[in-house]
């Protein structure tokens, strides 16, 4: 099972293996207070698709949707690697306020995939 939580709520237990999918590191918030596993940096939007969302904000949706899948697919292999080392119950992490406007509901379905493999 793979859930969603902002990095800025409260570490619980039930969060299992707690993955941080931002390219940056969230503002305000110490590694030490975090509790983040592992930083997946590779899965998150490369810094030029990231800019262009930021640019296009609400504007291209699909465009970006479609950008990111292309990202994700041309780096299944190693992203699959990793994902099959993961525990059972993982957290992905984010700082973004607007989960269904982000990257994270795109992510999430390409991992789920890739755990089924």
């Amino acid at each position: 099972m793979i859930k969603i939580k902002r990095i800025y709520d409260d570490p619980k237990k039930s969060d299992g293996f707690r993955v941080l999918v931002d390219r940056l590191w969230p503002r305000g918030i110490s590694k030490d207070k975090a509790q983040v596993d592992f930083w997946f940096k590779e899965a998150t939007p490369s810094n030029e698709l990231r800019s262009w969302f930021h640019e296009n904000k609400g504007r291209n949706w699909s465009g970006f949707e479609k950008a990111y899948r292309e990202e994700l697919q041309s780096n299944k292999k190693d992203l699959s690697e990793e994902v099959h080392r993961w525990k059972k119950n993982v957290t992905l992490l984010t700082a973004v306020k607007d989960l269904e406007h982000s990257h994270i509901p795109t992510l999430l379905k390409f991992l789920e995939s890739l755990r089924k493999d």
